[in-house]
């Protein structure tokens, strides 16, 4: 089967072809950071309109990657939530008017759901395993029983992780997004110039929260004497984050009494994480996964990968009806 992947959730507008649920023919993804980092993060009418400007180009390259037309496509799977209303409306009504036009069964597809099975485009992983989701608007720990079987163990009671990376850079005046230049600055400074709180939450819990590492770096910064340079703060804010996503990984991993942890979302693409999450894993005993970057950021090969595995599961429920409508807060499918 030839899955035509769809998302448009946030600022990526974003198509691929993928084959029988594991072939990637196609992944084209284009990005509005240029449309967006002038105001220091994304703007949702802007997003909305530049994904209805890209959205026809973005699908005829990839079907033109993958050397077949619509015609051969036999599912179409669509981000239908969560992420902005502006932006999952332009995604999710263009697949269902292709849908209609070409008689294709439609799926609407979890983008958090996507995020979990996003490492399944590159090996094989065996199940049960515990995914760490990270990005921008989510901060979640889940256990993976199988393509469609999850149970939620944490989530982020405020902030998400991406998202204290973005503000912590406009802090330092850096730019958007904030991620990456976070990353890049912090390979200059010193980790061990200052030690910001851990927020570890009650004891047991599997939940996040940075609003509070969040203020602490406000509050250093303000008071900084000139004893810190920008690099030193960014590198110790970075530590901060690492450390407690690892350590929530893995007791997670440890509770539930899993060998196999994943990585995933825009954050998992950030290098000293994912070394700091390896090493664990290592001395733990525990085989830690984590997608390629272009398949942590949003993409439409994972939404294609989603859609394909829980339709061949609920074929005999039939595709989705073409009333399918978007949800800004759409809760991850019930096992």
């Amino acid at each position: 089967m030839l899955v035509l992947g769809i998302e448009t959730s946030c600022d990526e507008t974003a198509a691929a072809v993928l084959k029988d649920g594991r072939e990637l023919l196609s992944n084209i993804i284009a990005d509005q950071t240029a449309v967006h980092s002038r105001y220091g993060g994304v703007v949702p009418e802007l997003a909305g309109r530049v994904h209805i400007e890209n959205i026809r180009r973005v699908i005829e390259q990839a079907l033109a990657e993958a050397g077949v037309g619509i015609g051969d496509i036999g599912l179409i799977a669509v981000t239908r939530g969560p992420g902005l209303m502006s932006s999952l409306l332009v995604g999710l009504n263009v697949a269902k008017g292709m849908a209609y036009a070409g008689k294709i069964p439609l799926i609407g597809v979890n983008h958090l759901e996507g995020h979990l099975l996003a490492i399944f485009l590159q090996e094989q992983v065996e199940f049960p395993y515990v995914s760490l989701g990270i990005s921008g608007g989510h901060t979640e720990l889940y256990r993976v029983d199988d393509f469609v079987a999850y149970t939620l163990l944490g989530r982020t009671r405020d902030d998400a992780a991406g998202e204290s990376f973005d503000k912590v850079a406009r802090m330092l005046n850096l730019g958007y997004p904030g991620g990456p230049l976070i990353e890049r600055l912090a390979q200059e400074g010193d980790t061990g110039a200052h030690r910001f709180p851990r927020p570890l939450l009650e004891p047991g819990s599997l939940d996040f929260s940075f609003s509070g590492l969040k203020t602490a770096v406000r509050q250093k910064i303000e008071s900084n004497d000139g004893s810190l340079s920008d690099a030193d703060i960014a590198a110790c804010f970075q530590d901060a984050v690492i450390d407690v996503l690892v350590r929530k990984m893995f007791a997670a991993c440890e509770r539930e009494g899993i060998r196999h942890a994943v990585l995933t979302g825009g954050v998992a693409a950030n290098g000293a994480l994912r070394r700091q999450m390896e090493a664990e894993g290592t001395r733990r005993g525990v085989q830690v996964y984590s997608p390629k970057p272009v398949f942590c950021t949003d993409n439409a090969a994972m939404i294609a990968c989603a859609g394909y595995h829980r339709y061949m599961r609920e074929s005999r429920l039939g595709a989705d009806p073409l009333s399918l409508d978007a949800s800004a807060t759409l809760p991850i499918p019930a096992s």
